[in-house]
């Protein structure tokens, strides 16, 4: 299983929020290039950025941290957070950036998902915020009636190459993931599921890691890394590099589900 470590970017700089909650942020570094040079050294093969201004704005707002980030680290990217328009992510994927995560746009204008994937195969990832099972968007301000389950298999049949999935009562709480949720995700679907949300301990990754059969392939970790409550290299020893790293763009990635 991949794990991910998560940079979330609001005005700049490396935060967390607790909930989702933008009135309950941490500033955990304010060079952002700097946190992503020090994942890499310590072994991560993938970043996870969420533009966190633009999720809430609904157009990319951290642009020069994310080409910054790009360009200082080699391993595939990927980022969400205000993209909803094929222009924005077609500018994303020309700074380098190997994924582009839809949220909002993928309940809001799920043509779009079916458009990307089509025409940037393999690199439209779409994520899935969930609270109570009910898909929440534009920065996990609203909570629609859109089933987390049905949207997957809906975007899995667009064509996404996987779903991130976070349980927002989860996220930045350090109370372990939803298993449950993730597993009944990762059966109905055949995409991978990257989970998202909770992780607080090494014994939380190896729970994840018997999800793994069922197609939950990475895991996203965020506050537990910045608090030290996980370390990145023992989590690696632990679960493994992961199966999906560094795949090519165009290749067909129900294939590690």
């Amino acid at each position: 299983m991949e794990v991910i470590p998560a940079i979330d970017l609001l005005e700049g700089r490396c935060v967390r929020l607790y909930q989702g909650d933008y009135d309950q942020s941490e500033v955990f570094n304010e060079d952002p290039v700097a946190v992503a040079r020090d994942w890499v050294a310590q072994g991560a093969t993938r970043l996870h950025l969420v533009d966190l201004d633009g999720a809430k704005a609904g157009r990319p707002e951290n642009w020069q941290a994310i080409q910054s980030i790009v360009e200082a680290v080699e391993v595939p990217i990927e980022v969400g957070g205000g993209l909803r328009d094929r222009q924005r992510v077609a500018e994303l994927f020309a700074l380098g950036v190997r994924y582009a995560i839809l949220g909002t746009a993928a309940v809001e204008n799920p043509d779009l998902v079916n458009e990307l994937s089509r025409e940037f195969p393999g690199q439209v990832i779409v994520g899935i915020d969930a609270r109570d099972g009910k898909v929440a968007t534009r920065g996990w301000l609203e909570t629609s009636e859109v089933e987390a389950i049905e949207l997957a298999q809906r975007m899995a049949q667009m064509g996404a190459a996987a779903i991130v999935y976070t349980d927002i009562q989860r996220d930045g709480t350090l109370t372990g993931p939803n298993l449950d949720a993730l597993r009944q995700m990762a059966k109905a679907i055949d995409i991978p599921v990257i989970a998202s949300g909770g992780v607080s301990a090494v014994t939380d990754l190896l729970s994840l890691l018997a999800l793994e059969p069922l197609g939950v392939t990475g895991v996203i970790v965020g506050r537990a890394l910045y608090t030290g409550d996980v370390s990145l290299k023992e989590a690696l020893r632990a679960v493994g590099p992961g199966r999906w790293q560094d795949v090519p763009p165009s290749s067909d990635f129900s294939t590690f589900a």
